[in-house]
């Protein structure tokens, strides 16, 4: 049963960007800002809350700047196209590794686990062929294909205690959950959570709060649900724009919900409709989430 519907005039839009695709919002605890990237017009932004200043690295030189993840060391990890590059604080790109090679496929959603390790998927440019893969990635380098026979992997998202991780393939609307060994890294279960095939609901980004509860967002549906652990969905709430498209908790005590949103795919008569198509958007107080994981490196 679903214990609270929310409007979108609960909502703040913080950021006014107008994003093409807009995605992988993360609170970097050390910054105190909003970190996330446009994948199509490739930029990297943040955004700080306490003096409202919005920064922008754009990065011309590839097609897609597909997600980020923050590393040990300070920087950040970026998915250009199919490799990753560490990006420093004053802007230095360096390879890490060569995802894959030779296929009409780019880098997608990712995230990085309690012990150092980044989880990242990839996507076929057609949306429509199952051409992608998942990867664990260790800060050794070593690059591990975990499955493949995807199309868009999407909502990568680690609960609270670790040691599940959720998965979208958003073509085919499907999501799951995967068992993850926590010393080798191996997924030991993966058995289907959501399946939206006969609706045609295509989920997007996903985060997990503290209680176990995932916050999954519906891209072409203009809405957020929360998951409570049992699987009901507890929490709907209302967008102002059709295109949500990932989420994250950040702030004081993480009690901020941040949604990313995208202008991709609207006609004009949309774009007129929804003239924050794009922007950032937060919700206070609907519930807690907990810090980002770093990148071992």
């Amino acid at each position: 049963m679903v214990e609270r519907m929310i409007s979108a005039e609960k909502l703040d839009c913080v950021v006014r960007t107008a994003d093409q695709l807009g995605e992988t919002p993360l609170w970097c605890d050390r910054t105190r800002k909003l970190w996330w990237v446009d994948i199509e017009k490739p930029k990297l932004q943040s955004f700080d809350l306490s003096s409202g200043r919005h920064d922008v690295f754009p990065d011309p030189d590839v097609t897609y700047l597909g997600s980020q993840a923050f590393t040990s060391s300070g920087g950040h990890l970026l998915a250009r196209d199919l490799s990753l590059f560490t990006r420093s604080d004053d802007g230095e790109l360096r390879l890490f590794a060569e995802i894959e090679s030779g296929i009409d496929n780019r880098l997608n959603d990712g995230r990085v686990d309690a012990w150092g390790r980044l989880w990242i998927g990839t996507m076929d440019n057609q949306l429509h062929r199952p051409n992608g893969a998942l990867y664990r990635v260790d800060p050794d380098g070593t690059v591990e294909r975990i499955f493949d026979q995807v199309i868009v992997s999407n909502g990568i998202a680690f609960s609270p205690d670790r040691r599940r991780m959720h998965f979208t393939d958003t073509r085919r609307y499907q999501s799951w959950i995967l068992d993850v060994d926590p010393l080798t890294g191996s997924v030991t279960e993966r058995r289907m959570f959501a399946d939206y095939s006969a609706t045609g609901d295509r989920p997007d980004g996903a985060c997990f709060d503290v209680d176990g509860g995932l916050w999954t967002v519906f891209f072409g549906g203009g809405r957020v649900l929360r998951y409570a652990p049992d699987g009901r969905i507890d929490t709907v709430l209302s967008m102002p724009v059709s295109n949500p498209t990932c989420v994250c908790f950040g702030g004081r005590d993480y009690r901020t919900l941040f949604i990313t949103t995208a202008s991709k795919f609207l006609t004009e008569e949309q774009r007129e409709a929804e003239p924050m198509a794009g922007a950032v958007f937060a919700l206070e107080g609907v519930a807690q989430g907990f810090a980002e994981h770093r990148f071992a490196i």
